[in-house]
């Protein structure tokens, strides 16, 4: 059984550096996603965020955008 970290909009903008109404207006709904990054308990209309599936899907995407070639010796150049 896996446990998650749920967040009110306001812990994960303290979280993230990011400003709350920032959250609400610009990536909720259009990055994160009802169903995947958060849900509203009981139908309600309080949101409760998924942190482990936000951190997932951030670091997924920084690293699909930064081209990166692999070094013999196992480390890689950004280029």
């Amino acid at each position: 059984m896996s446990t998650s970290t749920y967040m009110s909009t306001d812990q994960l903008a303290s979280k993230l550096h990011y400003d709350s109404r920032y959250i609400r207006e610009y990536l909720k709904d259009s990055v994160l996603l009802e169903g995947v990054h958060y849900f509203r308990p009981f139908g309600r209309r309080k949101i409760l965020f998924i942190w482990e599936t936000i951190e997932r899907d951030m670091v997924k995407d920084s690293q699909i955008a930064v081209p990166m070639i692999p070094l013999a010796r196992g480390g890689v150049v950004h280029g």
